[in-house]
């Protein structure tokens, strides 16, 4: 790769360095480079938003990138790729390994050790540029107001997109110089529609055309996945380079050059007030803050003392522009592992200013003395295969690292699992029987790094009879269908009712009886209400009508609702409405009163300040009715089958974190599937003296 300063990441990682700059290098663009990390920084510490300025980096880095290759190319200069690539890693991975090893000591000292294991994985993650995958497939919502919860490690999204597109334009960049020169040969002319630059115009046409098409379904069915996908991305790396292209071609004279800049500018900086980029990116909407940074680039040095140039290349700003690259890698932890050390959700304006100019000084000493010793080190410049030793040991230096820790991990969770049962009896130690017994001492379940573990399993898609036919229920689930089946029951609600698999599954399997779940996150069943949105109204519907279809035994439902603040539980919105007509239709209905939610994350309370700390255990008036609001259905529908299970859950007046030496939630409102497990002969016991069943 040459030395010129055209290859860059987000930001970039060689961007600005004064010893690399030649005549054609372009300081507005560094300048630009600089209020795009701005905008990011500002948005994510102070706004609590997205701004756009991530849209900005991936089309300044195909930018760059372009005018390089387009270099080479039609200078004969060979492409090497695996030089290229080799030489490319070296330059980005030893600040992404101090960062991230920087991370990893806050996230030990900081952070609570149930956090621990998904950040591990995305520390591999991060080191892999597959983060924006793994972030998919867990539908992570990175534009969360409480940065406190966040990961530390997600921004690492924006820069393992731009790896994988670093490793694809170049080859679209060999491919189609291949086949100038092959078209060319087979004509025998050397025709302007064979040369390179027209095919790279086809080929980047192409390319932003069908992302942009992709990006604009997934964003309207898809968001938080299409947020991360790389494919919904290369629209904006695509524009980048077209821009690239046409430069040459583009020359627009000094007024139109000034208007340009400055409305470009000022469309940039506003993108994220006026926009909702967060629930509406990554699709049509996103040419705002792309189109804008294009225009900035295209007025290029205006020759007027007028021109955004001039701002743009102010000395400052550039020299903030050179260390973009590691202050973004470090302003998203800091912000996050201070926001978590403090116990607060926001930072005010002191706070911070001191996240920013600690980001900065952490950059700059990054650059300094990371990032520039490395680029001017002349020893694996000479062999191919220094680099490579280069780039894998800078991979080991993390990689050791994490493999230990996450060694330790599943030591300390093998350990906690195979405890004798006597030490962690969970919900039996509030039986009647175990009454002022003491529990002995036992690590508690389930150990911190398996909780993420903790959804009650359900064995499989619904198969055969049982599939239904409307789309909205394609997620209906069920277990494995007995040899013969004494009872169809089907359970609708959201995760709450879930939760409840873990006692009714083994219970089910025991009696011979099928059990279907419909579920829905966040969709409590009940009749059609004001107080659900739309998709939920649907959904009820579409379970109602599967129910009265299929004609079940039984429905098992969640019959309250609790919240977080007072009141702390209600009765659900038009609950009777939705199953009278089950019950009217002969089939029994099972509701159950809901479980306490609170303001803090149960488990990391324990961990952060022991399980006896009095913010671990909740009095029970702050978490439940006073009266239950089952009471207020008794005797109304005939079929309709009362359970209360919070005697199991809270006991004393307080609601614990943990009881038996088991965790009783697994975050601020849901029952690990471990406690449930423990609560199954009390639920057995309770669920056929309430019903009759045998």
């Amino acid at each position: 790769m040459s030395n010129e300063r055209t290859a860059a990441t987000l930001p970039s990682a060689d961007a600005g360095s004064p010893a690399n700059r030649k005549a054609n290098y372009r300081p507005e663009v560094q300048g630009l480079r600089a209020f795009a990390v701005l905008m990011v920084v500002t948005y994510h510490v102070w706004l609590g938003r997205v701004s756009g300025g991530v849209d900005v980096f991936l089309l300044i880095s195909a930018f760059l990138m372009t005018l390089s290759f387009t270099r080479k190319i039609e200078s004969g200069t060979p492409l090497r790729l695996l030089s290229h690539w080799l030489h490319l890693l070296k330059r980005l991975l030893p600040a992404v390994v101090v960062v991230v090893l920087g991370v990893l000591a806050g996230t030990w000292a900081i952070l609570p050790q149930s956090r621990w294991p998904d950040i591990l994985d995305q520390a591999w993650a991060s080191l892999l540029y597959r983060q924006n995958w793994l972030l998919a497939d867990n539908a992570v919502d990175y534009y969360a107001q409480d940065h406190a919860g966040a990961s530390p490690l997600q921004h690492f999204w924006s820069l393992s997109i731009q790896g994988q597109v670093f490793v694809l334009w170049p080859l679209v960049f060999a491919g189609t110089a291949l086949l100038s020169r092959l078209l060319r040969r087979w004509t025998g002319e050397d025709r302007a529609l064979f040369r390179c630059r027209p095919l790279l115009t086809v080929a980047f046409g192409a390319i932003f055309a069908v992302s942009l098409t992709y990006s604009i379904g997934q964003t309207a069915t898809n968001q938080a996945h299409a947020y991360f996908d790389t494919g919904a991305r290369l629209w904006e790396f695509a524009l980048g380079s077209l821009l690239a292209l046409a430069l040459p071609y583009v020359k627009p004279g000094k007024l139109a050059r000034v208007v340009l800049g400055w409305a470009g500018l000022a469309a940039m900086l506003s993108c994220g007030l006026l926009l909702t980029v967060d629930r509406s990116f990554p699709g049509f909407i996103a040419l705002w803050p792309t189109l804008a940074a294009a225009a900035i680039i295209s007025a290029g040095q205006s020759g007027s003392r007028f021109g955004v140039d001039r701002l743009l290349t102010w000395k400052p700003l550039v020299a903030l522009g050179d260390n973009s690259y590691a202050l973004y890698l470090w302003h998203w932890p800091l912000l996050v592992l201070a926001l978590a050390g403090a116990g607060i959700t926001a930072p005010n304006l002191v706070q911070g200013l001191c996240i920013v100019a600690a980001s900065v000084a952490l950059a700059v000493l990054t650059t300094r003395y990371v990032e520039m010793p490395l680029r001017g080190w002349h020893w694996p410049k000479r062999r191919a295969w220094r680099t490579a030793v280069v780039i894998a040991t800078c991979g080991a230096v993390l990689a050791g690292p994490v493999t230990l820790w996450q060694g330790q991990l599943t030591a300390e969770e093998a350990a906690a699992a195979s405890q004798p049962k006597e030490l962690t009896p969970g919900a039996a130690a509030l039986a009647p029987e175990n009454a002022g017994k003491p529990t002995p001492e036992a690590k508690i379940i389930p150990a911190p790094a398996a909780m993420k573990n903790e959804w009650a399993d359900i064995d499989g898609l619904c198969t055969d009879e049982n599939v239904p036919a409307d789309p909205l229920l394609q997620g209906c689930l069920q277990n494995n269908k007995p040899e013969k089946v004494t009872k169809r029951i089907v359970v609708l609600g959201d995760s709450h009712a879930q939760q409840y698999m873990a006692a009714l599954g083994p219970i089910a399997k025991s009696h011979g009886w099928e059990v279907v779940t419909l579920l829905k996150g966040n969709c409590r069943f009940g009749g059609q209400s004001p107080e659900r949105d739309a998709d939920c109204n649907a959904f009820n519907a579409a379970s109602s009508r599967y129910v009265l279809d299929h004609r079940p035994d039984a429905v098992f439902t969640v019959a309250s609702l609790t919240h977080k603040d007072a009141p702390y539980e209600t009765e659900v919105p038009q609950y009777l409405e939705g199953i009278r007509p089950f019950t009217d239709a002969g089939m029994d209905v099972v509701g159950i009163r809901d479980n306490p939610r609170f303001n803090i994350n149960m488990p990391e309370c324990v961990q952060k300040n022991g399980a006896g700390a009095a913010e671990c255990n909740v009095p029970k008036q702050e978490s439940l009715a006073g009266s239950s609001p089952l009471d207020a259905y008794r005797g109304k529908v005939p079929g309709l089958h009362l359970m209360d299970m919070s005697d199991f859950i809270c006991a004393g007046g307080t609601c614990p974190a943990v009881v038996g030496n088991v965790y009783v939630y697994k975050d601020d409102n849901h029952l690990t599937k471990t406690y449930v497990q423990t609560m199954v002969p009390m639920f057995e016991k309770r669920l056929l003296a309430t019903t009759g069943w045998r």
